[in-house]
């Protein structure tokens, strides 16, 4: 009895380690399947044959995973959950143009977002610096971020750059580097890529509610921003079948979209189709998002509502307090920094 349990045991061990080693070959399959599609996230297509090629590429990879999957399925269906969350074939990707800028807690605020948007699939992270140069400090993070990502840089206008002491409403922000997002998309996709544009600021406040939100947009979408305009919320204050009825807005309510820039999605075969529309330094104070809507055609009532007809706040306007650092720029001056490589 004793050696019949040992070798029913010894059988077992065997099978399980069987399985063991199957599913680490398939893991690690997926995983260099993975690499060959993503890999060389942040180069650029320079040419249209070059771009069909890569895109052909692609769809092989893409129907050989698909292939992949299917057997995975047959044998192993856990294999194939984990497939299911990093790679889903059927939703449009959401393309989102974040603008940064050096500043103590520049890092700070990218990772608090960065860690975020690593629960969101079919993600491109569009990231553009108002430098002259690409930053060593943004250049390490996103390449250690987990996202797929573009690296970008657009040197704001020294006349539209705001003082330290300026309030952040005086002149618009974001608009070179949000611009240069908007010429990368229009060069390297194709009007047929099924995709969601969206402009996220790095120091906002992301339910991963607003990204699946997005995600049908047909045209334009909207929904209520949380703590903006010195609200409760501003943008959509009534929606009925998806149709906005009324906007809440206490500052200028005339504008043709009182909105927050975090508070809208526009579907990316609209930014081809309108293909001057772009942000402008010249918009009056609180029109700079008006101005670039209103150059893709759209008008109030082409805007989807979205966040259950606008009831729920899914994003906050929040803004990281800026820190007191002058002691630590006195002992910079003196010479006695605690640490001048310690990146914060």
């Amino acid at each position: 009895m004793f050696k019949t349990m040992n070798i029913f045991r010894l059988c077992t061990l065997k099978h399980m380690r069987l399985l063991l080693l199957m599913n680490t070959l398939i893991f690690l399959v997926l995983l260099f399947t993975l690499y060959i599609s993503f890999t060389h996230s942040e180069k650029n297509f320079n040419s249209g044959n070059k771009f069909d090629e890569k895109q052909l590429t692609l769809n092989i990879i893409e129907n050989r995973l698909q292939k992949l999957q299917q057997a995975l399925k047959n044998r192993f269906p856990s294999a194939v959950d984990y497939i299911d969350v990093h790679v889903k074939h059927d939703l449009p990707t959401i393309y989102a143009i974040t603008p940064t800028y050096k500043r103590w807690t520049q890092k700070a605020d990218l990772t608090r977002l960065g860690q975020t948007l690593l629960h969101v699939p079919n993600f491109r992270w569009i990231v553009v610096e108002d430098s002259n140069e690409k930053t060593a400090l943004v250049t390490n993070f996103l390449k250690f971020s987990g996202l797929q990502y573009t690296h970008l840089n657009a040197k704001t206008d020294q006349n539209y750059k705001l003082k330290s002491t300026d309030p952040n409403w005086l002149l618009p922000r974001g608009v070179a580097q949000r611009n240069k997002g908007l010429t990368w998309i229009r060069k390297n996709l194709s009007p047929h890529n099924n995709g969601i544009l969206y402009f996220l600021d790095d120091d906002n406040t992301y339910s991963l509610r607003v990204f699946e939100e997005m995600r049908s947009t047909e045209v334009a979408s909207v929904w209520p921003v949380g703590l903006s305009g010195g609200l409760k919320f501003e943008g959509p204050g009534k929606c009925k079948d998806g149709k906005v009825l009324e906007w809440y807005t206490a500052w200028k309510p005339e504008r043709p979209f009182p909105i927050d820039m975090a508070g809208f999605a526009v579907n990316l075969k609209l930014l081809f189709k309108y293909s001057e529309a772009e942000y402008s330094n010249d918009a009056p104070r609180g029109y700079l998002e008006s101005h670039f809507l209103t150059g893709l055609k759209l008008k109030r009532h082409d805007m989807e509502a979205k966040a259950d007809n606008c009831s729920k706040v899914l994003v906050w306007h929040t803004r990281t307090e800026k820190p007191k650092m002058k002691q630590e720029e006195a002992l910079i001056r003196q010479g006695k920094s605690s640490n001048s490589e310690m990146e914060v």
